[in-house]
């Protein structure tokens, strides 16, 4: 168990990191998504081939894998998009709301009887994003695409923690990643309707963070992450995602002196 907490610790500063990757990365939202699960499937093709620890699986069971995967692809492009039209610090604390939205969507889900403790705790965050911001009109998009975000990352974990009694993680992640990529393919020309976007293919800069993002923020950090999962409950693994917004907060604040009015008022909610 030790073992799993501090797996999930690691993923949650990794998280937290991505955010940061974000704000660097010029690309528009749903581009960055995009170039993000391009290169996170090669890379995990590439470790499949050495390691072969790809399991075979019957039609039904890659497709439901590879629907959750549209959840996580979702949760990506809301998640960025709350970082491009507010900023990281915005997007990390309506982050926060997943433990809410677990503890909601977990016994629906799964048929099990609503633990009005963890509602309550979960309740709390999002009582954090109204003490924490004044709704400055610029940040309304911005606080749309976070709850959303935070909505989409309440619900992957639930459907991960199910799709692991029955297989790896490896698996699951490449599935995942290959879902989610399809999804985007499809999605993302659509997007850029409604939110255009002003250059379509990453400058040298955005290449050396994508890569950042892809092989140590997602490969790594979702391996982390699916492995803690086998041992903690999905309520505990949200509850502990809610140190991300701490890790990725700080970090705006140290690199981009970002919102510094918002780091006392993210202390206030802390205690």
């Amino acid at each position: 168990m030790k073992k799993a907490f501090l797996q999930l610790h690691a993923a949650v500063f990794l998280a937290g990191f991505t955010a940061i990757l974000g704000v660097l990365i010029k690309l528009n939202e749903g581009l960055l998504v995009w170039y993000r699960l391009l290169l996170t499937l090669l890379a995990l093709l590439i470790l499949q081939y050495f390691t072969k620890q790809l399991q075979r699986l019957p039609l039904k069971d890659a497709l439901k894998i590879a629907g959750v995967g549209v959840i996580v692809g979702l949760h990506w492009l809301t998640f960025y998009g709350s970082i491009k039209y507010a900023n990281a610090s915005v997007a990390l604390v309506c982050f926060s709301a997943t433990s809410f939205f677990t503890a909601l969507f977990e016994p629906i889900i799964l048929k099990k009887r609503m633990n009005y403790v963890e509602l309550l705790l979960g309740l709390m965050a999002v009582a954090g994003i109204y003490i924490i911001f004044d709704f400055h009109p610029q940040y309304k998009t911005g606080i749309i695409f976070g709850v959303l975000s935070a909505m989409g990352s309440a619900l992957f974990p639930i459907f991960n923690k199910e799709l692991l009694k029955t297989h790896t993680a490896p698996t699951v992640t490449l599935y995942e990643i290959g879902g989610a990529l399809m999804a985007l393919t499809f999605l993302v020309p659509f997007y850029l309707l409604k939110f255009p976007a002003s250059y379509y293919l990453p400058t040298w800069q955005d290449w050396g963070w994508l890569l950042v993002l892809a092989l140590v923020c997602t490969v790594l950090s979702f391996q982390l992450q699916l492995s803690a999962l086998k041992k903690v409950t999905a309520f505990t693994a949200n509850l502990t995602y809610n140190l991300e917004p701490v890790y990725g907060i700080i970090l705006a604040f140290i690199i981009f002196k970002e919102n510094k009015y918002l780091i006392h008022r993210f202390i206030l909610v802390c205690f």
